[in-house]
C-alpha cells in the first residue's frame, strides 16, 4: 500500500451524479472503485426474485435478514465497465431497472442489511486506495476517511439525468414516474432510523445542478490532489 493512498467517501442523493464521478475518479487515480448502492440494488433483486416483496411493496425483513449473509455480491471489470455480480451472475442490467429502484430505498432501511453490507464496505476499504459512493459512507462506513463530498442536486435534474440513463438502456421510463420515485427515495434515505442520509460534518457539498461531467470531473480532482499533497 503506497503511504499516501486514502479513502474517497461520496455520498449524496440518488441520481445526483456521484456514482459516474466516483467510477471516474478511481479510474483517474487508479483506485478501486466500490458502488454501495448497486449491492443494496444487488439483494433487492435477490428479495424481488425469491417472494421477499409482495405487490405492495412490502418487504419480508426477516425473512431477507436472514438470508443476507450468504448472498455473494462482487464486482467484475467488463468491456463496458463495472458490473456487478450476486451470487456470480452478472445482474448489472437488472439492478438498474426502475422497477429495483422503487424498492430499493425501503430495503437499504431494513437494520439487518444494513450492518451485513456495511460489515462488507469496510472490508473493502481495509487497505484504502478505495473510491465508495452511496448514502451513508461518510458518516458510518469510513467516518474517518480522508477526503468526503456530499453531492447534491435538484430533484428535477436529477430525474431528468435519471430518465436519461434509462432511455440510454432501452429502458421505458417516463418523467413524472422518475420524479416521484426520486422524492419519495429522498424522503426515505433521509428519515430511516438506520444510518440516515445526511452530510457528515467535514464533507465538502457539490451541488452539481447547473455543472458539466467536465466540470465536475475538474473539481473532483482538484481537491483530491489538494488533500493528498496536504498528506505528505
Amino acid at each position: 500500500m503506497e503511504q499516501n493512498k486514502i479513502i474517497v467517501a461520496i455520498d449524496g442523493y440518488s441520481s445526483s451524479g456521484k456514482s459516474s464521478m466516483a467510477k471516474w475518479l478511481a479510474s483517474r487515480i487508479g483506485y478501486r472503485y466500490i458502488d454501495s448502492g448497486a449491492m443494496y440494488r444487488a439483494v433487492t433483486l435477490f428479495a424481488m426474485d425469491n417472494g421477499m416483496i409482495d405487490s405492495n411493496g412490502n418487504v419480508d425483513a426477516e425473512a431477507l435478514g436472514n438470508e443476507v449473509d450468504a448472498i455473494e455480491i462482487d464486482f467484475a471489470i467488463m468491456p463496458d465497465g463495472q458490473h456487478t455480480l450476486l451470487n456470480g451472475a452478472d445482474v448489472e442490467r437488472q439492478i438498474r431497472s426502475l422497477e429495483v429502484s422503487q424498492h430499493v430505498s425501503p430495503v437499504a432501511a431494513i437494520p439487518m442489511i444494513r450492518k451485513s453490507l456495511t460489515r462488507r464496505q469496510k472490508e473493502f476499504g481495509q487497505q484504502k486506495g478505495i473510491v465508495m459512493d452511496g448514502r451513508d459512507i461518510g458518516t458510518t462506513v469510513f467516518p474517518h476517511a480522508e477526503m468526503k463530498v456530499f453531492v447534491t442536486a435538484t430533484p428535477e435534474t436529477r430525474a431528468r439525468r435519471r430518465l436519461r440513463e434509462l432511455e440510454d438502456k432501452g429502458m421505458k421510463a417516463d418523467y413524472e414516474s422518475v420524479l416521484a420515485n426520486v422524492i419519495d427515495r429522498d424522503h426515505i434515505d433521509e428519515t430511516r432510523a438506520e444510518s440516515p442520509l445526511r452530510k457528515a460534518a467535514d464533507a465538502v457539498v457539490l451541488d452539481n445542478s447547473d455543472m458539466t461531467p467536465a466540470m465536475q470531473q475538474e473539481w473532483l480532482l482538484n481537491l483530491f490532489n489538494t488533500i493528498v499533497c496536504c498528506k505528505k
